[in-house]
């Protein structure tokens, strides 16, 4: 932190109170931060991380009413004295749901929404435009529509709609929540290049912390109970070793540290990987890995799920999905991973029977499914998509949850029993009579979740199925997912989370450009540079701890981190 520059935000003794809750969602919030800093916000969902994101930005109070002591300035004004139109000039926010920003048509209108706010030359507008759409890889589909785009797509525009208004403070609310693990990288460098070329003041509210850790932070805010418990160096907080206690996941390369015995210290610059001082962890890490004989891991179940030769396109012009073949053996847990807009989940898609295969066909049980309707698949197959505001369809948490029950015609007392389980296991039972209105985007997910859980499917394919979600409630439901697992439900995950990945699926198939390139163990995928490079995936911290270690065997060490970590997990 530079000491010389002039704090831009400043808390003194703040406390925020919504109306519609019983207590205070912030308390005493006392942070100086100075200009040109980057400061990146962690805590567990609730702890009021997302609420200090809406002080800065004006939606508390002009969205959300409540009441406010203290003082928060900004620019040395305070807030409560300006209007959010004086406050979107200082501050530039891209929202975590990217659904709730669009306002264009297309793409590049939406981008150029707050120059034609400022009445800016069409000739000038075109050209910013243009040149702000290239730096996020979206220049090409300027006249698409928004709703079209993928998750990652979303999240580039809503970056460039921000970055075209020339704000002093640019604010990101869970940047990394919709994109691939490359694409992440390419928006923490863009995030990075920003702030550095253009001396930007930049906060990053976001659950990823080591994703964000790949690029420089000054300092990291950790945020519990509505109160700042941690204001700390990358460094000093991870070698405090206090993540875990506030329900945030530290970098896997810390955590391998840690099984090694290494007591990890400031000086070993262990806030990223990037900078750890290898020549103080070798020796342990090399020891650690020598000591620990491989599991066998082995599924001689027979086949539930196959794919043979499946091809399915929207247009006749491009095939989304081309030649697909799987096995997926009865009680795996099987993550489908790759780029944004690889297919994986329109492949869920034809699984599920939304949509028609062109080619091929898909086997239930050694069974052909053409033929068999949406309603018949949804006997053996629950589908949870990415976006819970694309299924939630009733305004209050137990109906929601209760829907498809009701349409089996399932008796009442059952479906109660039913729904609160599946409440209870997504975490939701003291939210049963609430209505979905109140919830953030995380608790939506887990309300989605939470309503094919309660139909008791054979086959349960998850689009994200953590995005969004805290560590605390990340391990709560995986463990859930484990545990159905365990009792023989099938369970296919799409996702962009390389950690649950390695953690919790120990088969994976990898999608690139419609195709299959990859289908074999999660250490066998992230420790090859030629998948991971073609399906935008990310070389795990493990192994790049491995190679740099000089450890024999790399990959043997990322699969005994796994198998130790699981065992750590069932003691």
């Amino acid at each position: 932190m530079d000491t010389m520059k002039k704090p831009i935000i400043q808390f003194d003794s703040f406390q925020f109170h919504y109306f519609s809750q019983a207590e205070p969602t912030l308390y005493d919030i006392n942070l100086t931060i100075n200009e040109g800093e980057k400061v990146l916000i962690v805590g567990p969902s609730g702890s009021g991380k997302s609420t200090l994101g809406n002080c800065l930005n004006g939606l508390i109070p002009f969205a959300y009413k409540g009441e406010i002591e203290g003082s928060l300035k900004v620019k040395g004004k305070e807030t409560r004295d300006m209007n959010i139109f004086e406050l979107s000039k200082m501050v530039g926010t891209v929202l975590q749901d990217t659904d709730g920003q669009f306002i264009g048509l297309t793409v590049g209108e939406d981008i150029a929404f707050a120059l034609e706010n400022d009445c800016v030359d069409q000739g000038i507008m075109k050209s910013t435009v243009q040149k702000v759409a290239d730096m996020v890889d979206m220049g090409q589909l300027l006249k698409s529509s928004p709703f079209e785009l993928s998750g990652g797509q979303k999240q580039r525009v809503s970056f460039a709609g921000v970055m075209v208004d020339d704000v002093d403070i640019l604010l990101f609310d869970e940047p990394l929540a919709n994109l691939d693990p490359a694409t992440g990288k390419t928006a923490i460098d863009l995030i990075d290049q920003v702030w550095r070329k253009m001396n930007k003041t930049v906060i990053i509210i976001e659950h990823r912390l080591e994703d964000v850790l790949y690029r420089d932070v000054d300092r990291i805010i950790v945020v519990g109970d509505g109160r700042i418990q941690a204001d700390m160096t990358p460094d000093d907080l991870i070698a405090a070793n206090i993540l875990p206690d506030f329900g945030i996941r530290e970098p896997l390369y810390a955590t391998a540290l840690r099984y090694a015995g290494v007591k990890v210290t400031s000086e070993m610059r262990p806030g990223r990987m990037e900078t750890l001082r290898i020549d103080l962890v070798k020796e342990a890490v090399n020891t650690w890995a020598k000591s620990r004989v491989p599991e066998h891991h082995g599924n001689d179940r027979p086949d539930i799920l196959a794919a043979e030769n499946l091809s399915f396109q929207y247009t006749k012009k491009r095939k989304i999905l081309q030649n697909i073949n799987f096995n997926i053996k009865e009680g795996e847990m099987v993550s489908i991973v790759g780029t944004n807009g690889a297919g994986k989940s329109t492949l869920a898609k034809v699984i599920c029977g939304f949509v028609t295969e062109d080619e091929g066909r898909i086997l239930f049980e050694g069974e052909d499914l053409k033929g068999k309707t949406i309603k018949e698949r949804s006997h053996l197959i629950g589908f949870v998509m990415q976006n819970p505001n694309q299924m939630i369809c009733k305004p209050m948490i137990y109906d929601e949850v209760a829907l498809g029950l009701h349409i089996r015609g399932m008796a009442e007392d059952e479906i109660e029993k039913r729904v609160d389980r599946a409440l209870k296991i997504c975490g939701l039972a003291p939210f049963k009579k609430w209505p979905i209105s109140a919830l953030s985007f995380g608790q939506k997910k887990r309300v989605t979740i939470a309503s094919i859980l309660a139909l008791d499917p054979k086959i349960l394919i998850l689009d994200e199925p953590t995005a969004g979600q805290d560590y605390h409630h990340y391990t709560e439901i995986m463990e859930f997912l484990r545990s159905l697992n365990s009792q023989g439900v099938t369970i296919l995950m799409i996702t962009h989370d390389m950690h649950l990945m390695l953690e919790y699926t120990p088969h994976a198939i990898v999608l690139a450009g419609g195709q299959k390139i990859g289908d074999a163990t999660a250490a066998d995928i992230l420790t090859d540079v030629e998948i991971t490079e073609k399906a935008n995936l990310k070389i795990t911290s493990l192994y790049e701890l491995a190679v740099k270690c000089e450890v024999e065997e790399p990959h043997s060490f990322v699969q005994n981190f796994i198998d130790y970590e699981r065992g750590q997990r069932k003691a």
